[in-house]
């Protein structure tokens, strides 16, 4: 039975003398957004706070770029070496490893005729590890933990797996480790845009997507913050924690507040459920199950750009060093441009316009063109990625109610994952004929992309909270 005492506090009930007796009840996204306002300090501390865990998924994303890449190597005896010769046909005496021996894996564990599974194999683990984590992580932000408490876990075991690399004595060690990392990792990107987003008005909900992608290419540790970090005021209410929700709230608000606000409405109370059961909710319902499938198979085809290009940079003959750094540096303008468009452009316009320019500058990589044309192109392909990907969590997140948002975006995510456990094979057979890696990765992008006519436009659309709620909104604005 609902409760009938006021949901919200004395000082956020004050009615004026002649309000209505008979005032209708308000959802709870209509109190939120009265309460938090659009943008304060408050939402800007709390919002930097949770998105500087990126940092460190950013790092453990990429670090693969240098730690599994092949050395340089010299001739130490001319007699018997031949620097243009493969090296697995020449004597071991005959040439070195420029540098230090352990400055990858390949040249620690002595992999340099090893197959291509073998040198893609920790790469490849992370990414299923990611996979496997997003699936077990991430409907947890949606019942029993919350999105803080997930968001510090999922640091804490990739923080942890991350240092026991260290103590790695060969690659299928140096695997497992990677593989648990990817698992801790699996549920950050989607649970801080989420937490993050759930905490402003409607009108900056973009806006946190584009400190979330800063955030990402900056890369840096920021796991003891968490602490500090407010949980969503509205996943506490979905969970019958109304005081702790209210108490949320008050803290978000400018301290200046003192507004009448009507009764929330408690027949949108999610009713009590079990871990997994935002999976099965998202697999009863036909509307939910058919945005799933389109988002993430969309997800996919960028995963494949996105994860990609940076891991492939090695095939283009450019400097790996300033490639990864032009990636990075072309990560970071993506956002800002998206900031821009993310309240102009319709999320269906915007994403199909990304992923078509992604695909079609990642399938001219393949021409025999200097290598400064090329890099270009394979830096616009990246950049369209990158914006696209932002672009396709916030319209997750707009797509799907509370009850289940967290859970669907982390499946979403590891769309994109799924696709990258595929990359270091495709890169590997791509050294011999980039048709195999980058005239592939074009056409995933612009074939997966074409399900996102079926979707309905969100931009400037109210956050639902459940289901039948969602439902209601988009048959009246049939």
């Amino acid at each position: 039975m609902a409760d009938s005492s006021p949901l919200l506090p004395p000082f956020l009930l004050a009615e004026p003398e002649n309000s209505a007796v008979d005032e209708p009840q308000a959802s709870l996204d209509s109190v939120v957004e009265r309460v938090i306002g659009d943008f304060g300090w408050t939402q800007l501390v709390q919002s930097t706070l949770v998105l500087l865990s990126r940092f460190f998924d950013a790092q453990q994303t990429f670090i693969s770029v240098y730690a599994d890449s092949e050395p340089a190597w010299h001739c130490i005896n001319n007699g018997m070496c031949n620097s243009s010769a493969n090296i697995c046909d020449l004597s071991k005496s005959s040439w070195a490893w420029n540098g230090h021996t352990y400055k990858t894996i390949i040249s620690d564990w002595d992999l340099e005729c090893a197959s291509s599974f073998i040198k893609g194999l920790p790469a490849s683990s992370f990414f299923l590890g990611c996979l496997l984590g997003g699936f077990v992580l991430g409907t947890l932000a949606d019942t029993s933990l919350g999105r803080k408490n997930l968001l510090t876990l999922s640091c804490l075991i990739m923080s942890i797996a991350s240092l026991m690399t260290i103590f790695s004595t060969n690659v299928w060690i140096y695997s497992a480790f990677r593989f648990l990392s990817g698992f801790g990792r699996a549920a950050i990107g989607a649970t801080a845009l989420v937490l993050a987003t759930e905490k402003v008005g409607s009108k900056w909900r973009g806006q946190m997507g584009t400190i979330a992608g800063v955030s990402f290419a900056l890369g840096l540790l920021s796991l003891p913050v968490h602490l500090l970090v407010l949980e969503s005021p509205r996943w506490l209410f979905l969970q019958g924690r109304k005081e702790a929700a209210m108490a949320i709230l008050k803290r978000l608000g400018p301290t200046s507040l003192n507004l009448c606000l009507p009764y929330i409405s408690l027949e949108k109370e999610a009713p009590k459920t079990n871990l997994y059961s935002p999976i099965k909710i998202l697999l009863v319902r036909k509307w939910a199950l058919q945005r799933l499938l389109i988002v993430m198979l969309t997800g996919f085809g960028i995963g494949i750009v996105y994860y990609s290009m940076p891991l492939a940079v090695g095939n283009l003959g450019f400097n790996i060093y300033l490639s990864v750094a032009f990636n990075a540096l072309a990560e970071i303008p993506s956002y800002i441009i998206f900031s821009f468009i993310v309240s102009k452009w319709s999320r269906k316009g915007s994403l199909l316009a990304f992923t078509t320019l992604g695909g079609i500058c990642s399938i001219m990589c393949i021409m025999n063109w200097k290598e400064v044309v090329l890099i270009g192109l394979e830096l616009v392909s990246y950049f369209s990625a990158c914006t696209a990907f932002i672009m396709l969590m916030i319209y997750t997140l707009e797509l799907f109610p509370t009850c289940v948002r967290n859970g669907a975006s982390s499946m979403v995510r590891q769309a994109p994952v799924f696709g990258a456990v595929f990359s270091p094979i495709l890169i590997s057979a791509g050294r011999s004929n980039k048709v195999l890696s980058y005239g592939v990765f074009g056409l995933v992008i612009l074939c997966s992309s074409v399900f996102v006519f079926c979707l309905p436009e969100t931009r400037g659309v109210a956050l639902s909270d459940t289901m039948d709620e969602q439902e209601e909104k988009e048959q009246l604005a049939m």
